[in-house]
């Protein structure tokens, strides 16, 4: 079974609910996001590579962003596989998206 891209249970179990500590919570993953894939472009050593994967993982995973947190967890296991490295872009942006729609309602 495919991991959801914005498990919001999962969320609601750490947040009771509260709208607004679940959005400061997106704003910090999306700052994450960007921070992490910049890093993982820039890797120049697979401990770099697997740092920025490792970070995002657990950031993504915290806030209930499933499929991006899987994403991260196969770019660790494979340093500078650039199709990997679009699975997380692609998770990413989908995790943004779904965070957005569920800011708005």
């Amino acid at each position: 079974m495919a991991a959801p891209v914005l498990d919001l249970e999962h969320l609601a179990r750490y947040t009771g609910g509260d709208a607004a500590l679940e959005a400061e919570l997106f704003g910090l993953l999306d700052a994450q996001i960007e921070a992490c894939l910049t890093a993982l472009a820039a890797a120049q050593a697979e401990s770099g590579w697997a740092d920025a994967a490792h970070t995002l993982k657990g950031a993504a995973r915290g806030v209930g962003a499933m499929k991006l947190g899987d994403a991260c967890a196969a770019a660790e296991a494979a340093p500078f596989d650039t199709r990997v490295l679009q699975k997380v872009r692609t998770a990413a942006e989908e995790a943004r998206l779904a965070m957005e729609q569920a800011k708005a309602g």
